[in-house]
């Protein structure tokens, strides 16, 4: 029998319904994810979508507007909650990235997903805890006694932390002291913004994965320099990764969670990423 055709069109604009939902409950924290459900009989490609706030603060539904845009062309979208700093340190999010992944995959059949077409996502620190997973889905860190797959398809990377060592730095050399007390109070050393360093874990030779990658970025960011970017491009497709990096000029950090014209277009260019993953697939 051959494969059932994924209910998915970037050009289609299906009607959209929310639930909230636990996704774990541990000794650790009792955590929601919100499913954007499409319309329709499926099976739907699905996207986890981990949420920034330079590991300390923000909420899961802080990118809606993307998650219900992306959603409406035949996409199950799932927003997730996580454990955030100071209380809880790297990989407290990561495993938390780790979890929910599982969990979708486990409970594909409740939001009629098809499994095998999963991808993930990250604004911001959310990025950068979405690749750490996709890289290293069976690192026995981020499973934390868990069993399951939490491999990813792709990734979008909007505004990402690709290199939180590098930023660190950045943020001190340009006075930005919350994101330098946020990144300490996640990382607690510089030693682990190293370690648990998508830039570097690829210079490094680590063992990894290499899905594809979107990366969305505003070239007037004043909380990512254009620099970061655009040498994990090159060192990304030097491992032979995929990577595709799409400039917005005059945009700041965040810019596509509000509405505007290029704010639709980053929207756009996320619709028609998936629809490649898809098709390739």
């Amino acid at each position: 029998m051959g494969r059932v055709q994924i209910a998915y069109d970037p050009a289609a604009r299906m009607d959209v319904t929310t639930t909230e939902v636990v996704y774990k409950d541990d000794d650790h924290a009792e955590l929601s994810i919100t499913i954007f459900q499409p319309s329709g009989d499926g099976p739907f490609p699905a996207l986890i979508r981990v949420h920034g706030g330079a590991w300390n603060v923000g909420t899961m539904d802080g990118a809606a507007r993307i998650d219900q845009a992306l959603a409406e062309c035949g996409m199950v979208v799932a927003a997730m909650e996580h454990r955030r700093a100071p209380d809880y340190p790297y990989p407290a999010q990561v495993q938390d990235a780790n979890a929910a992944i599982r969990w979708l995959k486990a409970h594909a059949a409740d939001y009629k997903i098809d499994a095998s077409s999963v991808g993930g996502a990250g604004d911001s620190s959310g990025a950068h805890t979405m690749l750490l997973n996709a890289m290293q889905p069976d690192n026995p860190l981020y499973m934390d006694g868990g069993d399951g797959d939490a491999s990813v398809d792709y990734v979008i990377a909007m505004w990402g932390v690709l290199d939180p060592y590098t930023r660190y730095f950045y943020a001190k050399d340009h006075g930005r002291e919350d994101i330098v007390k946020r990144t300490k109070a996640y990382f607690l050393t510089t030693d682990v913004m190293k370690q648990a360093n998508p830039q570097m874990m690829i210079e490094r030779g680590d063992p990894m994965r290499l899905p594809p990658v979107l990366i969305i970025q505003g070239d007037t960011d004043d909380n990512i320099p254009n620099y970061v970017p655009l040498m994990f491009v090159d060192t990304y497709a030097g491992a032979g990764g995929s990577v595709q990096i799409e400039w917005f000029p005059g945009m700041a950090h965040g810019f596509a969670v509000q509405a505007g014209e290029e704010s639709d277009r980053a929207i756009e260019v996320m619709r028609a990423f998936v629809a490649k993953q898809i098709g390739a697939r």
